[in-house]
């Protein structure tokens, strides 16, 4: 009946850096949970590091019926240890998880949740697991995981194919993946989270997202250019965020004695789909693409955020930019302490790349002397900041 296994759907064929951190919460937790985009892995991860756990997919309808007209039957029928993927399609079962696992408080593990809609789980897990559950993140492949498979890419393969593990798994083709994954997942889950009436306006609204990468949204000059009003784009842009479309980059606030901008920037979590969007289709269009600059942003803030997702960790992320216009593309929060990063996409350094760097590090003395992560493949220190190749990126903003 449904969707059931007690076999794993396929081996694992990339190990994942968030393999340990997710068995490790699992010897603590009576339950965890993985939230991440769809196609981003989190089944696959999870039916392989636990392959004696009964696996439910609840996006099957029978299994979901079933688990929301007698959630206590559901669990009659398929006894933990258990894998409960896309759980948010059935909230209702979280409370009785609960009870579950306060009657044998010494079990560990024994429920495994992964889920694609941040804030329903979240709302459910507050309410019914607060304590009794470690959450973690995964988002697509990264660049140190691919190249650990031995994949190899220029800086402009990289932006244009993307990471979802489906596409190098399979071998399929970029665009028709991308496409597919749009129709099917971002459309969709849209649909399910809120009434949307106008899928033009949504497509039209994404397509200006991927244009304004790397910028400070103003969302009512883009609710002229779509024709709906800025509370929908609002709440369009919430879902995305919560569905991990997109990634909001917040300010920094510490004050340094000047004034700064308040507004968080915004990237994709999936650099493909932001090229697919924008309709760039090869790797010698990217080249030569006026976005390029912002695109390379964008795959670096992202390599950024699985490096610290990826270890369990918050990502403690942030820009910060003064309204004089001086800004620095990326920064760690570590330990009371900032290193800062700036984001080149030239394959040549140039000294003068230091040159923000160097000006932000007088600042404060909690400010570190910062990287420069650029296409190259160079790997120096100079004056005690480093430049790193964008495929390094994992190695400065890890634990």
């Amino acid at each position: 009946m449904g969707m059931v296994s007690k076999t794993k759907s396929r081996d694992e064929w990339i190990q994942r850096e968030l393999r340990e951190p997710l068995l490790l919460s699992a010897r603590h937790y009576p339950i965890v949970t993985v939230l991440g985009p769809r196609q981003s892995g989190k089944t696959t991860l999870v039916r392989s590091a636990f392959p004696d756990h009964t696996y439910c997919n609840m996006e099957d309808p029978e299994l979901r019926a079933l688990a929301t007209a007698d959630p206590k039957e559901f669990l009659h029928r398929h006894r933990a240890p258990l894998i409960l993927d896309e759980v948010q399609r059935v909230p209702e079962i979280l409370s009785l998880l609960q009870v579950h696992v306060d009657e044998r408080p010494s079990e560990k593990g024994v429920f495994i949740l992964t889920g694609s809609h941040q804030p329903r789980l979240r709302e459910s897990i507050s309410q019914s697991l607060a304590g009794r559950t470690s959450i973690l993140k995964l988002l697509p492949l990264s660049i140190a995981e691919l190249t650990s498979a031995d994949v190899k890419q220029d800086r402009d393969e990289w932006l244009t194919r993307g990471c979802l593990p489906r596409l190098y798994r399979d071998a399929l083709p970029a665009n028709d993946l991308y496409r597919n994954y749009y129709e099917t997942y971002v459309e969709r889950d849209v649909r399910q989270l809120i009434e949307l009436r106008n899928i033009q306006a949504f497509e039209l609204f994404m397509k200006l997202l991927a244009g304004r990468i790397g910028q400070v949204l103003n969302l009512h000059a883009l609710a002229g250019e779509v024709g709906v009003s800025s509370p929908t784009l609002r709440e369009w842009l919430s879902v995305l965020e919560a569905s991990f479309v997109v990634f909001r980059l917040p300010p920094y606030y510490e004050n340094f004695g000047k004034r700064f901008i308040k507004s968080p920037k915004l990237y994709f979590t999936e650099p493909g789909l932001a090229a697919y969007l924008l309709e760039i289709r090869t790797p010698e269009q990217m080249s030569r693409d006026p976005l390029l600059g912002s695109l390379f942003e964008n795959l670096v803030v992202i390599e950024a955020l699985k490096a610290r997702w990826n270890h369990g960790l918050d990502a403690d992320l942030y820009y910060f930019r003064d309204q004089a216009g001086f800004e620095i593309d990326l920064i760690l929060s570590r330990q009371r302490r900032l290193f800062p990063a700036e984001i080149k996409a030239a394959r040549t350094f140039r000294t003068e790349h230091f040159k923000n760097l160097e000006k932000f590090a007088t600042w404060n003395e909690s400010i570190e002397p910062g990287a420069v992560i650029y296409a190259g493949d160079q790997e120096q220190v100079v004056s005690g900041m480093s430049l790193l190749p964008f495929g390094k990126t994992a190695s400065y903003f890890g634990p």
